[in-house]
């Protein structure tokens, strides 16, 4: 992870071309950013040079963990079958030296950890968040198909976010959205935004 993009938490694979996507979540996101000041932002995803322009251009801080791939870092066999790490991978991956956040870009990070992952990673999030902090977060409805394929989103001044497809990362599992209510269901609130594609959009607070 790393402060301000100066450790590359990213894949070395090659990524393929850009798209874009329209999203209603970015889109309120980005009222939010542009209507206050200073806000903290953690950014989940490989590091994005570009990100990093764009918000502390409106004047905010960004922060930024790549937990994907570590995750097959804490991975084992055991007597039993797999196994993780589960407090290993926050250590090592989700700890802040204190730092707390204003706005939590998650993406669509979820769908590619292993299932024991997921909720103690919803929970270290909510704790690094301050009260009123705001999370966005992303969720397949499908496994198949293009949109599944990991990647790289990157801001910008529209309604619409840059796609970069990352090679590697398959997708693990997808949610209804009865699961992912009850996987938010310690956060104060929760917005479902309507999308045209196989991705459905949560805008959370703390």
């Amino acid at each position: 992870m790393s402060l301000f993009g100066r450790k590359d938490g990213g894949s070395s694979r090659p990524a393929q071309e850009r798209g874009q996507r329209h999203s209603s979540g970015w889109a309120q996101m980005l009222k939010h950013l542009k209507s206050a000041e200073g806000l903290r932002v953690l950014d989940i995803g490989p590091t994005s040079s570009s990100n990093i322009n764009f918000l502390t251009g409106l004047g905010h801080s960004i922060y930024m963990a790549s937990v994907v791939p570590e995750a097959a870092e804490v991975r084992s066999d055991g007597p039993d079958g797999v196994v993780y790490d589960v407090e290993g991978f926050l250590r090592h991956n989700l700890s802040f030296s204190g730092r707390v956040f204003d706005v939590v870009l998650l993406w669509d990070a979820l769908d590619y950890l292993p299932e024991p992952l997921i909720v103690p990673t919803l929970d270290r999030l909510r704790e690094v968040m301050t009260p009123g902090a705001q999370m966005l977060a992303y969720f397949h409805s499908k496994m198949e198909g293009p949109e599944t394929v990991f990647t790289r989103y990157h801001l910008t001044e529209t309604e619409d976010v840059s796609l970069q497809r990352v090679a590697g990362y398959p997708i693990l599992q997808t949610h209804t959205n009865r699961q992912v209510e009850a996987m938010l269901k310690e956060y104060s609130s929760y917005r479902f935004f309507l999308a045209k594609d196989a991705l459905r959009e949560v805008m959370a607070t703390r």
